[in-house]
């Protein structure tokens, strides 16, 4: 497990990092450019975003899964990749007017064409960089994560300041793939080769990761790709900024800790009392992190658009709020999918999703035709909440050593505590006036700090200081602070 902390807690550092420079790509380019622009990048990036999933063959899981991989199978997944990617930039390429037709934007076609290339370039880049994550030399992967980012916000920021046009975010997304290419053969040595001599012990474990990807991006994208029919890219834009903003508690608190958890998952594969508990522990400390943030955000939300965005931008704080309560009951059970892979039930797994996609489709485009995107996100945040409860039970019935208590008694106190939190903002917010939105700001986030962890804090006490995520915290950092000592 030490390796598994020190992986998360740096991979969480070096993403928040990352984060910084995105965060900061945005409040930038919310100056300078306006909501519709972000609309019609938003329109062109779903489509890339289906093209890559469709020919997304899975081939970094299944390297990552094969604990002694040979170079037949690295120069065996490079070939794959690259077909993959060239098949999905010519797919964009012919799919880009009918998209167009689609969203009812005529910019769309070009977007997508250009986005078609940068699919091709990131097709390009060496196999051998998936090392990084299975070694868990997270550094490494930090590295070359970032190399491919600054490069594409020194890019976007430039070519923003200059076109004032949404085409600085398409120009921008090519220059950081391109570093990403030039990076990953710097970082790592290895030269794989045409090749498709595993080809078919590849595809025989990835087929169903494939099947899990599609239905992954339509049930994160159909509720998008329904607005952008329905809507303006203006609505399209704030909509998208909303989802994108909603979703960085989980993305960058929790994702980083799944990228390292997977490895971590595997090599307990064949120990079921070491995978629970390491399972139930990273439940609970992802639970105790991402819960008052999602709920933070939501309670947040219009000071945080008027002082990050500005007042064009102030469509977007209801979305924000519903899809920060999204976010937050999934952020439950992030961990869960990597304990399904693990466990060889991507087959579930992939008909779990599709059955997510096929209930919002029913709803959205056949039972509410005509609904706009503020009803959408509604339906967006139940069909979340429904399929969580659903996928509780199938993971309970797949992982039999595991017991519904245990996965209440890793997230009780932190959802006790987000409630605790709501309740104080909610009051605070009805019975005093900020002199401004900096101000609100700050006060409501340190409140909401203070009581979430009061609570949380009273209650692990109360229970008798169990050990835990809050013991497990507690102790790291106890360790850090002495660390530090002279």
């Amino acid at each position: 497990m030490k390796g598994v902390v020190e992986g998360t807690l740096l991979t969480v550092a070096m993403r928040w990092t990352d984060r910084l420079i995105g965060l900061a790509s945005t409040l930038i380019l919310a100056r300078l450019l306006v909501p519709e622009d972000f609309g019609i990048v938003a329109m062109a990036s779903l489509v890339m975003a289906l093209a890559d999933v469709v020919f997304d063959l899975g081939v970094y899981v299944t390297l990552i899964q094969n604990r002694a991989p040979q170079q037949e199978h690295f120069d065996t997944a490079w070939t794959l990749g690259l077909l993959q990617a060239a098949a999905a930039a010519v797919a964009l390429y012919l799919c880009a007017p009918y998209a167009a037709d689609y969203f009812r934007e005529p910019r769309v076609e070009e977007v997508i064409q250009v986005m078609g290339v940068a699919l091709l370039i990131t097709g390009m880049e060496n196999i051998g960089v998936v090392n990084f994550q299975k070694e868990m030399r997270f550094d490494k992967d930090f590295v070359f994560l970032f190399s491919k980012r600054i490069a594409g916000f020194v890019a976007t920021l430039l070519l923003a300041w200059w076109l004032r046009s949404y085409w600085a975010m398409v120009v921008g997304a090519v220059v950081g793939r391109l570093v990403g290419v030039g990076a990953s053969y710097a970082m790592h040595p290895m030269r794989a080769r045409l090749s498709l001599v595993r080809v078919r012990e590849i595809l025989g474990v990835s087929q169903w990761l494939l099947a899990r990807t599609v239905g992954g991006y339509f049930e994160s994208q159909l509720h998008r790709m329904v607005v952008g029919r329905r809507d303006s890219a203006t609505v399209m834009g704030a909509y998208t900024m909303a989802g994108d903003i909603s979703a960085m508690p989980s993305t960058e608190l929790l994702m980083p800790m799944n990228r390292v958890l997977f490895p971590a998952f595997v090599q307990v594969k064949h120990e079921p009392d070491e995978l629970k508990r390491v399972f139930l522990l990273a439940q609970g400390v992802q639970s105790l992190i991402a819960l008052p943030a999602s709920a933070g955000l939501a309670l947040v939300a219009p000071e945080l658009i008027d002082l990050m965005l500005g007042e064009p931008w102030r469509m977007a704080v209801p979305f924000v709020r519903i899809f920060a309560l999204a976010y937050l009951a999934s952020a439950m059970l992030s961990s869960a999918n990597a304990l399904m892979i693990t466990l060889d039930q991507v087959r579930t797994l992939a008909l779990f999703t599709w059955a997510q996609v096929l209930l919002f489709a029913g709803l959205a485009l056949w039972a509410m035709p005509e609904a706009q995107a503020m009803q959408i996100a509604w339906l967006r945040l139940g069909v979340c909440v429904g399929s969580d409860l659903m996928f509780v039970a199938l993971l309970l019935r797949v992982f039999a050593l595991l017991h519904p208590r245990d996965l209440l008694r890793s997230v009780m106190r932190p959802l006790l505590g987000a409630c605790v939190m709501a309740a104080g903002l909610c009051a605070l917010s009805a019975f005093w006036s900020a002199p401004s939105t900096l101000v609100a700001l700050l006060t409501k986030t340190l409140a909401g700090a203070l009581l979430y962890s009061a609570s949380v804090a009273l209650l692990w006490h109360s229970a008798g200081r169990p050990k835990g995520a809050e013991s497990f915290l507690l102790e790291k950092i106890l360790d850090t602070m002495k660390g530090t000592r002279p």
